[in-house]
């Protein structure tokens, strides 16, 4: 909208900065430097600098001393500039502000409002905004003369092309929900919107964990690591991006297949920017709510602001994703093509290993080799459904979660154990963050506690010669609660059930 006039209009004999672009985000900040390089490339010396924090101050200064005719910047870095006097905007022609709502909401309009007062009044001025809050009319009202205000499309409308569903589920269960979602669409290529940093990180190193392509991004990612990120998001090594919304601006993906809100953004209007990351350039594309009974009220809200009815989904069941996934290994196999010339002379050796599978036999191996993981996961695997707000009424200890293992571990309060300990010895002895742990239930000498059965072997050789001070750990998987009493037997004979190397 704004790059092509800009170049156009540049004068490449004159060097200094006669255009300043202000973005929220360095991404942003380098996307539009790069953008406006592409369009330069045949317009003669037309110098662009790129200024934004997270990188050498000292690189920037050197290219705008160079001559740069157009500066594209985060309002922090060009702030400190200024107070250095490192930067001379007295001959700016015109200011955009690309993204203004965000950069207000940011923390950056006393930032915005210092460097405005620097440039030329009888400057032009073009702001660009998704939402149009009182914050960004007070910007325009006090330093645009007679605005004219365009409005491109319906006002919050969400693109056409987008179908728009929810999961309910109860808190607790949002990431299991999540994990089928992604499970359930094995062809997914899609962001996870997340509310916090924290959150953000959590969830990717779970995804990790559990043998996802996916990583984070959010606002303590230097900038390398950063554009690594991104980079590797862009050509598919990731099919799944964890991020906040501030941390994924000027991210532009034209073919994401779904969007996925793990938690409902507090104002409604983000939701339309996220939803409106799919279904671009005629595709079509998922939006999927996670939430819980409780806030039914924000998904009409949402639902009036984009004119559109969230269609409520069924969580999958583990027999659904598995045919799913089956079926997905069967059409990858039949559209898998086949390079003769590298392939045939391996035949007769690969003939010759499998002569003994009959034709049957052949082709269960074949789909298993990648089908098993989920078959083992989804084997036991419980309904997530929330079906009412009752559910969200903490459970009774004495509910076992279904799809979980229980445990028998030698170890009780006289061992000083709790369950932030046990926890962390989990965590700790496994190597891995954030196993799903269910009931815990910690007596005198003993205790049991339960954990996600897709972890059962991994726990039992991780406790295996480890101890808690001088006591050494024997761990077993138990009966479900009441079907064994372990009350009766000392620790003695425990040890001698026990899972231990000989």
């Amino acid at each position: 909208a704004f790059g092509i006039p800009l170049i156009q209009n540049t004068d490449p004999t004159q060097v200094s900065a006669q255009y300043l672009i202000l973005s929220p985000t360095r991404e942003l900040c380098l996307q539009i430097a790069d953008d406006l390089n592409s369009f330069a490339k045949f317009k003669g010396s037309i110098k662009i600098a790129a200024v934004f924090g997270g990188s050498s101050m000292d690189l920037q200064i050197k290219a705008i001393k160079n001559g740069a005719q157009i500066i594209s910047a985060t309002p922090g870095r060009l702030l400190d500039l200024i107070k250095r006097r490192k930067i001379d905007l007295s001959g700016i022609r015109t200011v955009v502000l690309d993204e203004a709502d965000e950069m207000l909401n940011m923390g950056f309009r006393e930032d915005l409002e210092a460097i405005l007062e620097q440039t030329p009044r009888g400057k032009n001025m073009l702001l660009f905004s998704a939402t149009m809050p009182r914050e960004v009319h007070a910007i325009a009202s006090r330093f645009m003369k007679n605005p004219l205000e365009i409005t491109i499309g319906k006002p919050n409308a969400g693109a056409e092309n987008v179908a728009h569903q929810c999961y309910f589920v109860q808190a607790k269960d949002r990431y299991q929900a999540l994990r089928r979602i992604v499970d359930f669409h094995p062809d997914i290529y899609g962001i996870v919107f997340c509310r916090t940093r924290q959150e953000t990180k959590e969830v990717a190193d779970k995804l990790l964990q559990d043998g996802y392509n996916a990583d984070a991004l959010h606002g303590d990612l230097s900038q390398p690591q950063r554009d690594t990120v991104m980079n590797k998001f862009r050509v598919k090594h990731l099919t799944l991006l964890v991020a906040t919304d501030v941390a994924a601006r000027g991210l532009d993906v034209d073919n994401l297949t779904h969007i996925i809100n793990y938690n409902l953004p507090d104002d409604p209007q983000i939701y339309t920017h996220r939803s409106g990351r799919t279904g671009r350039a005629g595709r079509t594309g998922t939006s999927i709510v996670i939430a819980n009974m409780k806030e039914k009220s924000r998904l009409r809200q949402i639902e009036k602001l984009v004119n559109k009815t969230f269609t409520k989904q069924t969580i999958p069941g583990g027999r659904e994703i598995c045919e799913r996934q089956m079926f997905h290994q069967i059409d990858r196999m039949e559209k898998v093509d086949v390079d003769h010339a590298q392939i045939e002379s391996f035949l007769p050796q690969i003939y010759q290993k499998l002569e003994w599978l009959d034709r049957e036999e052949l082709i269960k191996k074949f789909v298993s080799l990648e089908f098993n993981r989920f078959l083992d996961y989804y084997r036991n695997s419980s309904d997530l459904q929330e079906p009412s707000l009752k559910s969200e009424k903490p459970a009774k200890r004495s509910t076992r979660l279904t799809g979980y293992t229980r445990f028998f571990i030698n170890i009780g309060r006289k061992d000083r154990l709790n369950p932030t300990t046990l926890i962390g010895m989990v965590n700790e002895f496994t190597g891995i963050r954030n196993i799903p742990v269910g009931e815990i239930d910690i007596h005198d000498t003993f205790s049991f506690f339960e954990i996600e059965g897709y972890y059962l072997d991994v726990l039992v050789q991780s406790f295996s010669n480890k101890k808690l001070g001088k006591q050494k750990i024997f761990l077993e998987p138990a009966e479900p609660r009441g079907k064994k009493n372990y009350r009766s037997r000392g620790r003695k004979q425990l040890r001698r059930k026990s899972f231990r190397s000989e």
